[in-house]
């Protein structure tokens, strides 16, 4: 989710992880034991595994904001992970340059994340790290879009519930990121979250709550204000590769008033107010 300063003027003018680790188990099954031969040693693991999977989802939220105009869209990931706790790895979704997401105007109709970093677990406490660039391949020639991401998290599980803390950070100065002259146009993302696993049940429960500050939060457009909230709620079953989900999504970016001048259904209509989506994906 990005913004154009052609789209922030129109606006205004207008009134505006780490990769899953899959695990392979082989079995086999012999007639007669007794005339099987001796188990051969066990191999060693790779040093290397490469994970993937995708996604149909009803409407693609960033930090709570649309990137589809409220419809639906089509995404993918693939990782390459280490057993020494190093990945690299791609994610991708279609999104909506067209226009009618006002932030996304020019830049096409593809999103594209490419990252890399590491992550250790502890005694059921994970650190994890590394830098992610967003990418569009498809925007418009001269327009400035991508930028780099830095990340880092902290997560912890006891049995059924897991809970993490994590944080991004945009540095200024990057083209992407640059909307508004004489302005600061860094960016903060700071977020927490919890699950818990419903006994006897394929079911995760999940909440979400985070917090954007700086050039990204310029999408609340509420006088000087450049932060907002977003938090949501899901509820996720998973069977073998595949999953299904519906989630209810919100922020507190207001629905009334935008830079003095009175909107009724601000949030709502630009795609940055509640809505309920559903996803289906599979995963390798």
């Amino acid at each position: 989710m990005r913004f154009s300063t052609s789209t922030l003027g129109a606006l205004l003018l207008a009134a505006s992880a780490t990769p899953a680790f899959a695990q392979d188990i082989p079995t086999t099954t012999t007639p007669d034991a007794k005339d099987a031969p001796a188990a051969a040693p066990a191999a060693p693991d790779k040093p290397f595994k490469i994970t993937g999977g995708a996604t149909l989802i009803s409407d693609y939220r960033f930090r709570g904001l649309t990137q589809t105009n409220g419809e639906g869209a089509v995404q993918g990931t693939i990782n390459i992970n280490s057993t020494a706790g190093f990945y690299v790895g791609t994610w991708a979704s279609t999104i909506d340059g067209s226009g009618k997401t006002p932030l996304l105007t020019g830049y096409g109709d593809a999103e594209v994340d490419l990252y890399a970093g590491y992550t250790k677990t502890f005694s059921g406490l994970t650190v994890d790290g590394g830098l992610l660039y967003y990418y569009y391949p498809s925007g418009v020639k001269g327009l400035n879009t991508d930028f780099f991401e830095p990340y880092a998290s902290v997560s912890y599980t006891l049995g059924p519930v897991s809970t993490k803390v994590g944080g991004n950070y945009a540095w200024g100065g990057q083209k992407g990121l640059d909307f508004t002259p004489n302005n600061k146009d860094d960016n903060i993302y700071v977020y927490g979250e919890a699950s818990v696993a419903v006994p006897k049940t394929p079911i995760t429960l999940k909440g979400h709550l985070g917090y954007t500050d700086g050039s990204l939060g310029l999408a609340n457009l509420n006088g000087n204000d450049r932060n907002y909230l977003d938090w949501s709620a899901t509820a996720e079953a998973v069977g073998g590769p595949f999953k299904v989900g519906v989630s209810y999504v919100d922020t507190d970016i207001t629905n009334n008033k935008v830079g003095g001048l009175y909107r009724r259904g601000y949030a709502s209509r630009f795609g940055r107010g509640s809505t309920v989506l559903a996803y289906v994906g599979v995963n390798f």
